[in-house]
Parts: C-alpha cells; sequence; structure tokens
C-alpha cells in the first residue's frame, strides 16, 4: 500500500442566513443577520471614495438596476489558524456585492462595464456567483471624479468594503462552532509514488481593474493580500486547501 502523509487539515463550518435586518449593532441572532445602521461610517479614504452605502437586497429584488459589478465574495473568517489549515466560519445564504461608479456617473470598467438589471447580468448558481436563493449585502460605491481608472482607489474600494465586512466576521468568530449547520474537513496529502498534480490558474495582473490578490488576513479578504502585479507576476504555488480556504482575491 502506498504511503499517505497528512500534511495539514482544514475545517470548514457553515452557519446558515436566513434574512438580514439593519439594527443598532452588527450580530447573528439564530439565522438572522443584523447589521449596524452606520456601518459604513468613517470606513472609506474621501480622497478616493465619495460615499459608500450598503444595501440589503433579498432575492426576490433583483429586477433592480445596479452599477458595474466589480466583485462577489462569500463572508468567511479563521477561528483557528491561518489561510489554508486551521478552523474556518463561513455564512452561507448570503453573498457581497460591490457595485461602483464615479460621481459623474462614469461606471468603474476598464474593457467593458457590467451595470444594468441585476437579474440580467447575472448567472446564478455558478461558481462565483451568489446562489439564487441568497440574500445580496451590496456595497455600493461612488468614487470622486476621475478615479475609476486609478489602480489605488480601485484597490482602496476592496480594502473599504473589506473593513466594513470583517465588523460582520468579528461576530462570526465568536459563533460556537458545535452550533454550526454544516462541517466539512479538508487534507492537504501527499500519496508517495502516485502521480504529482498541478493545477495552473492563470489570474489578471494587468492593471487599475485587473488584479489579484493573495493570502490576505482574512479567507476570500482584501486587507493584508499581496498584489500579484506587485510581485512581477510570478507563479505562485498554493496548496489545495489555501486555494479552498480563500487564498486569492480578485481585485478589480
Amino acid at each position: 500500500m502506498d504511503e499517505v502523509i497528512e500534511l495539514r487539515k482544514l475545517v470548514i463550518k457553515t452557519f446558515h442566513i436566513e434574512s438580514i435586518k439593519f439594527s443598532d449593532d452588527t450580530r447573528i441572532d439564530g439565522r438572522t443577520l443584523y447589521i449596524k445602521n452606520n456601518i459604513a461610517l468613517n470606513k472609506y479614504n474621501k480622497d478616493f471614495i465619495k460615499c459608500l452605502e450598503v444595501n440589503i437586497i433579498n432575492p426576490n429584488e433583483r429586477n433592480i438596476f445596479v452599477n458595474s459589478i466589480l466583485d462577489f465574495e462569500p463572508i468567511a473568517t479563521k477561528v483557528l489558524g491561518e489561510i489554508g489549515e486551521g478552523i474556518t466560519h463561513v455564512l452561507t445564504g448570503v453573498t457581497v456585492m460591490i457595485n461602483g461608479k464615479d460621481e459623474n456617473d462614469v461606471q468603474i470598467a476598464e474593457f467593458g462595464s457590467s451595470e444594468g438589471i441585476l437579474k440580467e447580468q447575472v448567472i446564478f448558481d455558478r461558481a462565483g456567483t451568489p446562489s439564487k436563493d441568497d440574500i445580496i449585502l451590496q456595497f455600493n460605491v461612488v468614487l470622486n471624479t476621475g478615479m475609476g481608472v486609478k489602480r489605488e482607489a480601485i484597490t482602496e474600494i476592496h480594502k473599504s468594503c473589506d473593513l466594513i465586512v470583517q465588523e460582520i466576521r468579528e461576530v462570526l468568530k465568536k459563533l460556537n462552532g458545535n452550533n454550526c449547520n454544516e462541517r466539512h474537513e479538508y487534507y492537504d496529502k501527499v500519496r508517495k509514488n502516485q502521480k504529482k498534480v498541478l493545477i495552473v490558474k492563470q489570474v489578471a495582473g494587468q492593471g487599475a481593474m485587473y488584479d489579484t490578490g493573495l493570502l490576505a488576513s482574512e479567507p476570500g479578504g482584501a486587507m493584508g493580500t499581496h498584489s500579484i502585479i506587485d510581485m512581477g507576476n510570478v507563479p505562485v504555488i498554493l496548496t489545495p486547501n489555501e486555494y479552498r480556504d480563500g487564498a486569492l482575491r480578485a481585485m478589480h
């Protein structure tokens, strides 16, 4: 029998959300996520960003206009260990969406913008998009004039929105793992005398709208990432569990 060596273990615990409401504080009570009314206050740099709105879009409310879509992301946090190992808590039933334009109504985009009616612009239930049943927590960002083509401004959008998500993560960290809805275990293993498998993924790394962040402080996060552009677009080797645990963040 071939020898199997377990290098690291990742445990992902999910907590399902069925409703999101605004409140006086940010908390999770049962299957309801409460968002502080002024959660975006003082979380963005006014040199780049004119305003940042937080909205709740329920599954039956997608026949609405949204500005260009910059990103979809889960709400996940490390409870133990670093990206790719330890314990991660994840909220299911909710997905974050970032939209943006500048104060002159110029959509944030480089080769083509994605503004329009939400239900027509997104194919739901695909890898990287919300489920058809997900509640969308929308961050609608308006940049100052001319900032939509500046790399620093785009990075600031992601980091500002991440600061807001971090307030939710801090609550998620404290949930009792025994009360999770699902628990999944993943192992990075070395199987001696077996074929070595390497998956090559080409990521964006060419400018203001096309950057990729690696190995943030939190799963799928923006804060603490290393820009693939700043690294010179060199190849980076990730473990399967690092990739599974949100080691990559599309910064566009």
